[in-house]
C-alpha cells in the first residue's frame, strides 16, 4: 500500500475505525435481507508527504455514479454558495465574459448562482442522477469524472477555466496526481482555482472522526495541500479559513508562472501556524485515535444512559458523516428508534449498517421524542432553527462532536 501523492510506502496508522459499508449506500427496503459489504476503515499518514489517506477499496465509478448527497437540501450551504459568487464578483475580476467551469458540480447548487449573473458556466459531475437535476434547472453540466483526459478533451473544445472550482471534492479523487494535473491543464494562463476542503487541523483538534468515510480518500493539512499542487506547477496565493463542514480551507490557486498575483501574508501566516502547532512532525498525528475511543465511549455511555431512564432518542440528518458515527459506535434502532432527513431522496431508506429506517421530519411532530441526535453537526444552528418546536414539549438537542453537548 503506498501513498498516492507520493509513492512512498504507508506504514503509519493514523485512526481505525473498524470496518464499514459505502456511507453513501443508502439501503432500500427490498435489499433488507441482502448482506452489505463492508471494507476496513483504517487511515493511514505518509511519514514522507504526512498526506492523511484511506486505501481505495471500491471505484469511483460504484461510489458515485449513483449519489444520494443533493446539495441544495442544506440551507446553509445555499447561502454559502451566492456569497462566494458576489465575492468573486466583486474581489476577484470575475464578469459575465469569464468562463466558470466547477468539478464535482453536484446539483448546480454553486453555478446557479453564477448563470445569474451572466455568467459563462459548465458543471462536470460524475453522478448521472445528480447531473441530471442540475440540468432541470438549466445548468450546462457533463457527466464525467475529472482527470488530465477530461481537461485535455475539454481544452481541446476550448472550454478552458478563468476560474476553476473544486468544492469538497479534493478529498474524494483516489488518483490525486491526475486529478491536480487536470486542473492545471484547464485553467487559463491567467486564471485562478478556488478549492475548499475540510482542513485537517480541524478534524484533529475537533474530535471530527465522523468525517472520515470511504467516499473520502485524503484528508489534508495546508502544508501538504501547498506540495501537491507545487508539484503540478501550482501555486496557492491565497488561503481562507471557512466555518463551513467543521472548519475548512479555502485555497487560491495559480499557475506558477502567472505574475499577475502576488502570495498573499495568509499563506506565510498558515504555514508558519500549522508548523508550530506540529502538522509537520508526524509524531503529532499519532494521538488522534486515543481521543476517537475517547469520543465513542462518551457518546455510548450517554445514549445508554438516557434510554435505560426510558427516554426516546432519534437521529436527524441522514448524512455519510452520521454513518460512520453511527457504525464506529455500534448504535442501532435499540438505542434510536429513527433518523429524519428532509432530502426525499433518502426517505423509506434505510442508513447502511445500522439499518436505522430514514424518515420524513414529519415523524418528529407525530413521536414526540425526549431526544434528538443531530448527526450533521456542522450545520447545528440551521437544524435546531428548523426543529425549534420539539422544545414545546420539552425536546433536547444532542451535539456529538466537538464535545458532547445537550441543547434544551
Amino acid at each position: 500500500m503506498r501513498c498516492r501523492f507520493c509513492n512512498k510506502e504507508l506504514r503509519q496508522l493514523f485512526v481505525s475505525l473498524g470496518s464499514a459499508p459505502l456511507s453513501n449506500a443508502y439501503i432500500k427496503k427490498e435489499q433488507l435481507a441482502r448482506k452489505e459489504p463492508l471494507y476496513p476503515l483504517d487511515v493511514y499518514v505518509c511519514d514522507n508527504c504526512l498526506l492523511v489517506q484511506l486505501p481505495e477499496f471500491e471505484s469511483p465509478e460504484n461510489i458515485f455514479s449513483d449519489y444520494a448527497y443533493f446539495s441544495s437540501c442544506s440551507e446553509t450551504w445555499m447561502r454559502h454558495c451566492e456569497e462566494y459568487a458576489d465575492k468573486m464578483f466583486k474581489d476577484y475580476g470575475i464578469n459575465k465574459k469569464s468562463r466558470i467551469v466547477e468539478i464535482a458540480s453536484n446539483d448546480g447548487c454553486l453555478l446557479q448562482y453564477f448563470m445569474r449573473k451572466g455568467a459563462n458556466v459548465l458543471g462536470i459531475e460524475p453522478a448521472v442522477n445528480v447531473a441530471e437535476t442540475a440540468r432541470k434547472k438549466n445548468v450546462p453540466t457533463e457527466t464525467a469524472f475529472f482527470g488530465a483526459r477530461t481537461a485535455k478533451r475539454l481544452a481541446c473544445e476550448g472550454k478552458t477555466a478563468d476560474l476553476l472550482i473544486g468544492n469538497n471534492v479534493l478529498a474524494h479523487v483516489p488518483d490525486l496526481n491526475d486529478f491536480v494535473q487536470g486542473l492545471s491543464i484547464l485553467l487559463n494562463p491567467n486564471g485562478m482555482i478556488t478549492m475548499e476542503f475540510p482542513h485537517l487541523a480541524r478534524l484533529i483538534e475537533g474530535r471530527q472522526f465522523d468525517t472520515i468515510y470511504h467516499e473520502h480518500f485524503s484528508y489534508f493539512s495546508f502544508l501538504t495541500a501547498e506540495k501537491v499542487f507545487f508539484s503540478h506547477s501550482l501555486v496557492i496565493f491565497d488561503v481562507e479559513e471557512l466555518p463551513t463542514h467543521g472548519g475548512s480551507l479555502r485555497i487560491y490557486v495559480k499557475h506558477k508562472n502567472d505574475g499577475t498575483k502576488p502570495i498573499s501574508e495568509r499563506v506565510h501566516k498558515m504555514l508558519d501556524k500549522e508548523t508550530k502547532s506540529g502538522y509537520a512532525d508526524i509524531t503529532n498525528y499519532f494521538a488522534f485515535d486515543e481521543k476517537v475511543k475517547k469520543a465513542r465511549c462518551e457518546l455510548l455511555s450517554f445514549l445508554g444512559k438516557i434510554r435505560y431512564d426510558g427516554k426516546t432518542i432519534v437521529g436527524y440528518g441522514a448524512a455519510a458523516k452520521g454513518n460512520t458515527m453511527l457504525n464506529y459506535c455500534g448504535i442501532k434502532n435499540d438505542l434510536i428508534d429513527y433518523v429524519a432527513d428532509i432530502s426525499p431522496h433518502k426517505q423509506g431508506r434505510f442508513m447502511p449498517g445500522s439499518r436505522i429506517p430514514i424518515v420524513s421530519p414529519d415523524r418528529i411532530r407525530q413521536t414526540k421524542p425526549d431526544y434528538i441526535l443531530i448527526l450533521p453537526w456542522n450545520i447545528k444552528e440551521e437544524i435546531m432553527r428548523q426543529l425549534s418546536y420539539v422544545r414545546d414539549w420539552g425536546g433536547s438537542f444532542i451535539i456529538p462532536i466537538p464535545e458532547l453537548e445537550v441543547i434544551r
